[in-house]
């Protein structure tokens, strides 16, 4: 690796310049130096045009003489690789690029044509983020951050983003919350995938999941080494009392406040049967509040965890209520579990961003994530009546469900017709899920889901401008009344 130190060939060592690594190979010095320079040039990765060291810099940082450089670099100008003029340096010359082959499989397959709209489940509105207000708070947060809060810190999190989060998770949530119980994690998926290392550990061998759910999460739990095995959903949620007849289950991942992707809340004596359930075993309930802010009824669902702290691990994130690319998460968890995670962190993603944390500590206790959440709130709330509005006029046969929080809404379609109504989204440019898609189906199990056909509408995630042209599209697709 050299430092170029000026940017003439004359020019004072001293002055900062550019660094290149060079490997010298060949028989001799400036036979390595010329083929390694070759090399950088013929492979691309010094671009025509480069500037490069002075020939006392790179003679200094590669421990030649200068003479050893200026004999390599009047070769290569020599044959063409390498371009000087006085007062401008060395740089690489400007060649013809040879023609590059397509690889084979963009030559068999077309391009995929990419959807004009999208209304999948799993993104809030991106266009809406708070550049300004978030700008603001990162700015506060980095001035009066200590200076050992940006080394590695404690594998638990910032502490002042954790006491944030107890201040605001017990206000908005009914968590029951300390910061010696909050550990902090990239995200929903990065804190599942270390509460299955932890269960591993605890000699957990499987978790129950909901029957309908993201096989993504399934996927991580499997492989992990646990074993999975579904809970009925019906429009009373997950039916808890199935728990009771299942075998060697010691956790149950749930979405009690609003089930992803039904939308139904769990019904009060189902949470009461969960909790008992817990109890009895000493099983865990891995409680995902995915987008517990938005509700829209006036019947307020807080979170399981308020009713056994000891027994329910409670998952929150910024994905829904800012955007997945903050990549913050957070796990509120028993006291006993919390040694068991911290080792779980040590094998892979010990810290998240200090920078990140600090900047969302800020945004809590300035009250910006509230007025944030609540202006969200009413933007996703007209939409859905827009969305139940359009789907009234155009299509009054679907049924619409899900709809009393979260970002999504669930259209019932006649039996059959799911499939040709994606099919027939899709040639129109507009992107959709079927509810097929996160039915979890064991077929050794001996039983069988109900077969329902329905649409997983995300109505939050479309840009302003792209809504309209979304929901006209979406109703144009709808299937026509049976009769």
């Amino acid at each position: 690796m050299t430092d170029s130190q000026t940017n003439s060939e004359t020019g004072p060592p001293s002055e900062p310049g550019t660094d290149l690594h060079l490997e010298l190979r060949g028989p001799g010095l400036r036979a390595g130096l010329t083929n390694a320079l070759r090399d950088a040039v013929r492979t691309g990765r010094l671009a025509p045009g480069t500037r490069l060291p002075p020939s006392r810099s790179l003679a200094a940082d590669l421990g030649v003489s200068r003479n050893t450089v200026t004999d390599s670099y009047a070769e290569l100008v020599a044959e063409g690789w390498l371009t000087a003029q006085q007062g401008s340096g060395t740089r690489v010359a400007t060649r013809a690029e040879p023609r590059r082959a397509r690889p084979a499989a963009s030559r068999a397959q077309p391009a995929r044509k990419r959807p004009m709209y999208g209304l999948q489940p799993g993104s809030p509105d991106l266009a809406n983020f708070p550049r300004t207000q978030w700008l603001t708070a990162a700015r506060r947060a980095l001035t009066s951050a200590p200076h050992d809060a940006l080394g590695y810190g404690d594998a638990l999190g910032q502490i002042r983003l954790r006491t944030a989060l107890a201040d605001y998770l017990a206000r908005a949530r009914g968590v029951y919350a300390e910061p010696e119980r909050i550990v902090i994690c990239s995200g929903f998926h990065h804190g599942l995938a270390l509460m299955a290392r932890a269960l591993g550990a605890r000699q957990v061998r499987a978790v129950a999941v909901e029957a309908y759910g993201l096989d993504l999460y399934r996927d991580l739990l499997t492989g992990a080494g646990l074993r999975t095995t579904p809970v009925h959903v019906d429009e009373f949620g997950a039916r808890t009392d199935d728990l009771a007849r299942l075998d060697g289950i010691g956790a149950v991942l749930m979405t009690p406040a609003h089930q992803y992707p039904t939308g139904v809340a769990l019904r009060p004596d189902r949470r009461t049967a969960v909790v008992e359930w817990a109890r009895r075993t000493g099983g865990l309930i891995l409680e995902d509040d995915y987008d517990g802010e938005f509700r829209y009824d006036r019947q307020p669902v807080g979170a399981l965890q308020g009713l056994d702290p000891d027994r329910v691990v409670y998952f929150g994130s910024a994905s829904k209520s800012l955007a997945p690319g903050v990549r913050l998460g957070w796990m509120v968890l028993p006291q006993e579990l919390v040694p068991d995670i911290v080792v779980a962190k040590g094998y892979g993603d010990y810290m998240s961003s200090a920078l990140e944390q600090l900047t969302l500590a800020e945004f809590l206790t300035s009250g910006a994530y509230d007025r944030h959440v609540r202006s969200m709130r009413l933007h996703y709330r007209r939409r859905r009546e827009q969305l139940v509005t359009a789907l009234a006029r155009r299509a009054p046969h679907v049924r619409v469900t899900g709809m009393a929080a979260g970002l999504q809404a669930v259209l019932e379609l006649p039996h059959g017709t799911e499939q040709s109504v994606t099919q027939a989204a899709a040639r129109q440019g507009l992107a959709v899920s079927g509810l097929a898609e996160f039915r979890y189906e064991v077929p050794e199990s001996g039983r069988r889901l109900p077969e329902q056909d329905a649409l997983v509408v995300n109505y939050a995630a479309p840009s302003d401008s792209a809504w309209t042209g979304a929901l006209d599209t979406l109703c144009r697709v709808m299937p026509q009344a049976q009769g």
